[in-house]
Order: structure tokens, then C-alpha cells, then sequence
């Protein structure tokens, strides 16, 4: 009988939180170049709740699918900010419905007694500011993996 490896575990969706700065660059490079529509952010004032609908290319399955031949997957992911104070924008023009945007990183500002801003980096200077309470984010898997329509990982040249 074989050792069991990694490549042995049940496939589930990805569900976590980040309560800290450092758990949020764990987040970040699982969010790396996911993609969404303009269309699919949402902030509610009186819940305090930001809330991004993404697809996210699945970085934590790229070697398995390099190492079977397979196709590299995206998948739909929530991204849910919660202690949302405000929101402000730089290079996103809300009215263009069908613009397309691609997150390259999340990070945190501190500011005092465990407020400070999320800030959601975007491709084309683009960025979001979220002024937060506290940090409490969240990131859930909310369809089953497809193939990624380009076929290809995405690449930030070496």
C-alpha cells in the first residue's frame, strides 16, 4: 500500500475567510486575474456588505491539470467584504455595462483600532477602495470548475 499524496484529496469548493492581513494575501493569490462584469459588484449600505461575483482562474489546480494533460479551469467565486464603511473607484466607469475587469490583487491598508481599506487592485489602473471597520473577508466557490475559455493560465511574463 502506497503513502496517500495530495493529488489523493477530495476535490471541494474553495470556501475561506481572512480576519488578517496575512490571511488576505493567501486570498489574494487565489484571486489573481479572476475576471467579472462591471455588472456583477454590489455594495448594500445598510448591511455594510460588499459583495463581487468573479470567475476565478483556479490557480490551486494549475500543476494537477499541467500534470494530467487536462484543461485549466475557472470558476465562479463570491468575494464578500463585510464592515463596509464606503466604496470609491478609479478607472471603473460603472455605466459601461459591458465592461470587463480582471482583479490582479487584494490587500489591506491598516488604519487605526483595526479599521483601514481593502483595496482591490485592477488590470488597467483600475482600483477599488473599500474602508472597512474591521477586516472580514470572505471567498466562496458557488458553481462546480469549466474549462477556461482562453485554454490558456493566465501569464505575467517571468
Amino acid at each position: 500500500m502506497a503513502d496517500a499524496s495530495f493529488d489523493d484529496g477530495r476535490e471541494v469548493p474553495l470556501n475561506l475567510g481572512a480576519l488578517e492581513a496575512n490571511d488576505l494575501e493567501v486570498l489574494s493569490s487565489l484571486l489573481q486575474d479572476a475576471v467579472f462584469p462591471v455588472t456583477e459588484m454590489s455594495w448594500r449600505a445598510s448591511e455594510r456588505r460588499f459583495a463581487l461575483l468573479l470567475n476565478r482562474f483556479r490557480w490551486e489546480d494549475r500543476d494537477a491539470a499541467e500534470r494530467r494533460g487536462r484543461a485549466y479551469e475557472r470558476v465562479q467565486s463570491l468575494l464578500v467584504v463585510n464592515n463596509v464603511l464606503g466604496v470609491a473607484s478609479q478607472g471603473v466607469d460603472r455605466k459601461d455595462t459591458d465592461l470587463i475587469l480582471s482583479l490582479l490583487s487584494v490587500s489591506f491598508e491598516p488604519g487605526e483600532d483595526g479599521a483601514g481599506h481593502v483595496l482591490l487592485t485592477l488590470a488597467g489602473d483600475g482600483a477599488l477602495r473599500l474602508s472597512v471597520e474591521a477586516l472580514e473577508v470572505s471567498v466562496r466557490d458557488v458553481t462546480r470548475p469549466y474549462r477556461a475559455p482562453s485554454g490558456q493560465a493566465p501569464d505575467h511574463g517571468a
